[in-house]
């Protein structure tokens, strides 16, 4: 059963807070902690915070303690956090964090199912998660009712075999406007079949960009580029030290030769080493 918009909104706070301060010295548990301080007491989010603290300390991860609460976060919500957990792969925890924060706004501002299903669908695409596992996650959200999860089983059995923009065209209300029947329940309005029908045979991530610009569907994060600048300074500073060396080099040879006593040693002379052989 959904929750209440209140434990949405704190939900989203909790990431985003999460997130942001994760660059400072402190461990999860005490940033968890600090952040619970803040968090509504009217709503469930603290004693869920505080179960999620007790299990990192006990397993050092979020997701099982997502999981030991399914009434309270997602199964979908759960993959996600422990797809991120995973010590053998590049999903970024922070953009998990971020992932989370954007499906919980937009159900605190009244999600469709279809729009939550595209954002579910687009995350598992952009970010490589794996359409099987994924999927069936997806499935066990309360968002969805009985002809969803049928159809979002159909999904994750036949995707890569049948085009994404051909299965949304097939339940939506245009299919059924132009052939004057449908044989399934409908499931997308008469725009996501148009939309669906003008990006058959594309890349999938035009047709999630095409219904975002024009549906107002939620737009899933991206993995930001690591900024290089913060390693351009220091390595300039090295190469113009050893331009300077060489060009001190070159000097000493014009006057007349290199002083290598200048590389010794100390306590060396020429032709010993500093250990007395």
């Amino acid at each position: 059963m959904p929750l209440d918009r209140e434990e949405y909104v704190e939900q989203a706070y909790l990431f985003q807070t999460l997130r942001e301060r994760m660059q400072q010295e402190m461990s999860t548990q005490d940033l968890l902690e600090a952040i619970q301080q803040e968090i509504l007491a009217t709503t469930m989010l603290p004693l869920a915070v505080d179960f999620m603290v007790g299990e990192l300390r006990l397993t050092g991860g979020f997701a099982t303690a997502m999981a030991r609460l399914p009434h309270y976060f997602t199964s979908f919500q759960t993959y996600v956090v422990g797809e991120a957990e995973k010590a053998e792969g590049r999903f970024d925890f922070r953009i998990a964090l971020e992932i989370l924060q954007r499906e919980v706004e937009y159900r605190a501002a009244g999600a469709t199912q279809q729009g939550m299903f595209l954002y579910q669908f687009e995350t598992l695409c952009r970010n490589r998660l794996g359409y099987d596992r994924g999927l069936e996650a997806a499935a066990g959200d309360p968002i969805y009712d009985d002809d969803w999860r049928e159809w979002i089983d159909m999904v994750r059995r036949q995707v890569g075999l049948i085009d994404f923009a051909d299965m949304i065209y097939v339940r939506s209300e245009l299919y059924r406007k132009t052939r004057g029947k449908a044989e399934k329940p409908i499931l997308f309005g008469e725009k996501e079949g148009r939309i669906a029908l003008a990006n058959r045979r594309k890349d999938q991530l035009y047709l999630f960009s095409a219904l975002q610009r024009h549906l107002g569907y939620p737009t899933v994060p991206r993995p930001k580029p690591e900024d290089t600048n913060r390693y351009l300074l220091p390595a300039l500073q090295r190469r113009v030290e050893r331009l300077e060396t060489r060009l001190k080099l070159l000097e000493e040879e014009r006057r007349g030769g290199i002083n290598l006593s200048q590389f010794y040693r100390r306590g060396e002379t020429r032709g010993t080493r500093g250990d007395g052989k």
